[in-house]
């Protein structure tokens, strides 16, 4: 507690003094420049560094021999793969010089589109080495949402691999970006292929090059680029409440220290402890909790290809077993998922290892929360449940391992220097205890998003113009009689599914290029499993009302656009929908009828269609 209240009484000497741990080329001539107006911070400003040389090199000099990735395959039979920091730096190095020599300079967008192999995490460090910006897409989306991704950012180059171990599949990967490139993804020049499968592809040699004849002839000998603290390191896009994703900006030195503190913190890790986040690099948690955060504490951080279900439901459990993982780091949506499988399959591994537990992603309801501490966690674990976002760069709300007394489902208490508060749909701040609101931050903090690429208007009006001088989050939050947070959830149009964020309207406009469709609502509903699921109201043309089989292709409609991740679990045909006079359609009753909350709507005479509701009520 004195550690946070001297944080946010003095947050300029609290992060100066956090920062010194680093090492700069140049030191920071102001700690911290912030404009709530103009939505513009600048941390560390006038400092020069460049990431891989606090992920790598300082590492590299004092234990080289130290494991830095250890690399479990799809296939349980395929051995591990343990790489040494000074392995890293060298294959970090020769993928660098690689890009270098196709053309990529400082400033260039480069698209990752990639299994969990370990040349994932090489390419994004390689990236960082030369000062290129890396932009992670998840290698699960569709070939026009890796297209529009691509667009937006103006890659230069895309890294991807011939196909994908994914359990008992083999995904053509290379194939997803060949149809993505003809979607007129004009600034792509080439189109680096790591052979993972072996599967079979096309191939263009106008374009296609290949990692395996390239990367282990080049120079293990890179020099990092010097970059300022606010030199953009990465693009991850996001979705909204629009339906063009967003592409959110990270600086490179803000982003260091803060993923670096904030790793050390929470997990409470100790030198040749064995961290796992079982995440996929695609996202946020992949970036801060797999890559940079745990290199830059010169940790032994795990990277799994496959799934937790394959070959068998125990398998998240063998590999604890078998590594002696001491933090493990998932998301509620696989608890859940194993819970259902029972008992058994955690029972018959040993997990005395274990130091912490970990959920990220998405609020965990309370009973899988007690199933994970009393099952894995044998009953005296502790549980960080960590509330953040792709905008925060970093965890903000969380226990921290051991220090924090526990209450299930309560993300509990905000980092040193971070200083969330409540407010109410006026902007009001919530003070006291035992009170709802809308979850705001009301400081600046280093990893803070900078803004929505090549679009600041987008970054200022999503984020900072509901209430002044405010974060705002979009999500609800209760606090309690002791300060602990809890998450409630989205209160905009975005629904999260297993921990992966998708703007209504995206999908909605993919449900809409369906031929037989006049317009669609999309909220989310409740699922036993993902968290959340998606359920769309459609409205046909007359020629489709008595189409057999247009729920399915509505479905293939969506995935095709954005991928299975986005696939509804149920799609209600109706004649319309209900709307406000001004023609906005009322999410809000639409979302409680999904939930069956029908006696609770409200008052619905405003509406100017009020009689849709019985219609919709008895689908």
């Amino acid at each position: 507690l004195e550690v946070y209240n001297q944080s946010i009484e003095d947050p300029l000497s609290f992060w100066s003094s956090i920062a010194e741990d680093f090492e700069w080329i140049k030191k920071w001539d102001t700690v911290l420049e912030h404009d709530w107006g103009a939505a513009t911070t600048k941390w560390f400003n006038g400092a020069v560094t460049n990431i891989t040389l606090n992920c790598l090199d300082r590492h590299v000099a004092e234990q080289p021999d130290k494991t830095a990735i250890t690399w479990v395959p799809n296939s349980p039979d395929v051995a591990v793969q343990y790489i040494t920091y000074k392995d890293l730096l060298d294959r970090v190095c020769q993928a660098a010089n690689c890009f270098k020599e196709l053309g990529v300079g400082k400033g260039d967008r480069v698209c990752l589109y990639m299994p969990m192999i370990p040349e994932l995490a090489i390419s994004v460090l390689a990236c960082a080495r030369i000062g290129a910006i890396h932009s992670v897409v998840f290698a699960g989306f569709s070939a026009q949402a890796l297209a529009d991704r691509i667009k937006d950012a103006e890659a230069k180059l895309i890294i991807t691999s011939d196909g994908n171990f994914r359990g008992s599949k083999v995904i053509p990967v290379k194939e997803v970006v060949d149809t993505a490139i003809e979607m007129d993804c004009r600034s792509v020049e080439k189109v680096l292929v790591v052979k993972r499968t072996g599967s079979s592809m096309d191939w263009n040699d106008a374009i296609d090059v290949s990692w395996d004849d390239l990367v282990p002839k080049m120079d293990s000998f890179c020099s990092a680029e010097p970059r300022s603290s606010e030199d953009t390191l990465f693009i991850l896009y996001t979705s909204g409440s629009t339906g063009k994703p967003k592409g959110v900006v990270h600086s490179c030195g803000g982003y260091m220290v803060y993923t670096a503190y904030s790793f050390k913190q929470v997990f409470q890790y100790k030198d040749d402890d064995v961290y796992w986040c079982t995440a996929d690099i695609g996202w946020i948690t992949g970036h801060s909790y797999i890559v940079y955060g745990p290199l830059l504490n010169s940790a032994n951080t795990v990277m799994f290809e496959g799934v937790p279900t394959y070959p068998e439901a125990g398998r998240f459990w063998s590999i604890c077993e078998h590594l002696k993982v001491n933090q493990f780091y998932t998301a509620p949506t696989a608890i859940r998922a194993l819970q259902a499988f029972g008992d058994d399959y955690v029972n018959r591994y040993d997990l005395s290892n274990l130091k912490v537990l970990g959920t990220v992603g998405e609020p965990i309801n309370e009973e899988a929360w007690e199933w994970y501490y009393r099952v894995v966690g044998q009953s005296k674990i502790p549980i960080v449940d960590t509330w953040w976002q792709t905008e925060t760069g970093g965890i903000m709300i969380s226990a921290l391992a051991g220090i924090t007394p526990l209450k299930p489902s309560y993300a509990s208490l905000p980092l040193p220097g971070i200083e969330p508060c409540l407010v109410d749909e006026n902007g009001t701040e919530i003070t006291g205890n035992n009170v709802e609101g809308l979850l705001c931050v009301k400081s600046p903090w280093p990893s803070m998003i900078r803004t929505t690429y090549g679009d600041h208007a987008r970054c200022k009006q999503v984020y900072f113009s509901d209430f002044p001088k405010k974060y705002f989050t979009g999500d609800g939050a209760r606090r309690d009689e002791n300060g602990y947070y809890r998450i409630i959830g989205r209160v905009d149009d975005v629904i999260n599914v297993s921990g992966h964020r998708m703007g209504t309207a995206e999908i909605e406009n993919a449900i809409n290029s369906h031929p037989l469709v006049v317009e669609s609502a999309v909220v989310g509903v409740p699922h036993s499993v993902k968290g959340q699921g998606v359920m769309a109201f459609v409205i046909l043309l007359g020629s489709g009302q008595h189409e057999t089989g247009v729920e399915v292709s509505i479905e293939e409609t969506v995935v095709k656009a954005i991928g299975k991740i986005a696939r509804p679990e149920k799609i209600s045909i109706v004649s319309g929908l209900p709307k406000t006079r001004s023609g906005k359609i009322m999410r809000r009753l639409l979302r409680k009828i999904a939930s069956g909350q029908n006696e609770d709507l409200g008052d619905i005479s405003t509406l100017l269609n009020p009689d849709i509701i019985d219609e919709i009520k008895g689908k």
